[in-house]
């Protein structure tokens, strides 16, 4: 990781020690056993919950962390630097919060977060469908109100944390009413009617379950609405630019654990004499990927600070997404290369890396759709 961070108190930098003191201990002696296996570790979020590292950037008075985003991503890249796919979660758990925080009620508040926020429950974000990504306002899974309950029917794709997570923060149509007919769902996980297909067969991130989750007949109490019937769909795109940024900061986690491996093998291979670091060719290399990743952790963290200052970042969070995600595809891809014929072996993390950039540049919006948002933002 970067030898210096500008850390605003003594408080942040004692937090961001012991992130990466559990990610070091906890994370790095078994993720790669778990990535081979696929083995979902689900304890890890229980660990990092107990230590108060799961939910950071809500207030304590629910059990949150207290800290302004600026920090939160800081300790969200030091996990992403050791494991990605537990670094994701971490990011989507805490955007799976997020409708309840922003738009629950005081009774709703009280009842759900103080679980949500203390590491004991995690929670997955239901809102893509196999027609509706790019464009979720063409979802298709419904609610119906009966009496005091919903009746919720629909499949949710890509679901992260499906089938383990403890609650589902769900989008589904309430009405025919196009974007406006879209409402959020607090489901937790034994309701009946909630089904999981078999996790997807993924490239990368394979300690992060992904799965369709099914809604067929699924009751919930009509308290479980969250916000208004209708005001669905901006929660979620409202959501999404807080995602973004974790995603960002993930990504930029990752890229750095990449640069750190290259470097240290370009070290200690020595090729016509010397070490190949100090081949020009191969040094430069290495020059631009530590210039990647010092230029993602800028653009997320300059989002970031216009997020803890109360002032519009919409933009910005595409940006720091975008810049982070491509720049940790192209990292990786050079990790690889520096290693040569051993960086294409399992042998050595890079080729994992390299597959878990992969999907960075595709969820939490597609890295076209951020260009989408920066050009729409520049048109007005």
């Amino acid at each position: 990781m970067p030898a210096t961070r500008h850390l605003p108190t003594p408080e942040s930098e004692d937090l961001l020690a012991l992130t990466r003191d559990i990610a070091n201990k906890e994370l790095a002696p078994r993720v790669a056993g778990d990535e081979r296996a696929g083995t979902f570790p689900r304890e890890v979020f229980t660990t990092l919950g107990r230590a108060g590292l799961l939910t950071l950037p809500y207030p304590e008075e629910f059990g949150g962390g207290g800290q302004p985003y600026e920090i939160y991503l800081q300790v969200l890249e030091e996990i992403g630097a050791v494991w990605a796919s537990v670094g994701v979660g971490v990011s989507v758990h805490a955007l799976s919060c997020f409708p309840l925080f922003s738009y629950g009620t005081d009774e709703q508040r009280a009842a759900w977060l103080p679980g949500m926020l203390s590491g004991e429950q995690l929670g997955a974000y239901c809102l893509s469908e196999a027609h509706a990504g790019s464009d979720p306002a063409a979802m298709r899974a419904k609610a119906v109100r009966d009496g005091d309950s919903y009746v919720l029917n629909g499949a949710k794709a890509w679901t992260t944390h499906g089938g383990r997570a403890d609650f589902y923060t769900v989008m589904a149509r309430t009405s025919d009413d196009g974007a406006r007919g879209i409402s959020c769902f607090h489901v937790p996980a034994g309701t009946p009617g909630l089904e999981f297909d078999a996790p997807e067969d993924k490239m990368g991130l394979m300690g992060s379950t992904t799965a369709t989750v099914r809604l067929e007949d699924a009751r919930v109490p009509a308290g479980n609405l969250i916000g208004a019937e209708g005001q669905g769909l901006s929660i979620a795109l409202a959501g999404l630019d807080s995602g973004r940024l974790g995603i960002a900061a993930v990504a930029t986690g990752l890229a750095q654990g990449a640069l750190d491996h290259a470097v240290a093998y370009a070290k200690q291979r020595e090729a016509f004499g010397k070490a190949i670091i100090d081949h020009q060719g191969l040094g430069f290399v290495l020059a631009d990927m530590a210039a990647a990743v010092e230029s993602a952790r800028a653009t997320y963290l300059s989002a970031a600070r216009l997020k803890d200052a109360g002032r519009p970042y919409g933009r910005e969070a595409s940006i720091a997404k975008l810049v982070a995600t491509d720049n940790a595809m192209k990292v990786t891809t050079d990790a690889v290369q520096v290693l040569g014929g051993a960086g294409y072996t399992r042998d050595f993390p890079v080729e994992r890396f390299m597959r878990e950039a992969k999907v960075m540049q595709i969820f939490e919006g597609t890295n076209q759709i951020q260009r989408l948002v920066i050009s729409r933002h520049l048109a007005r």
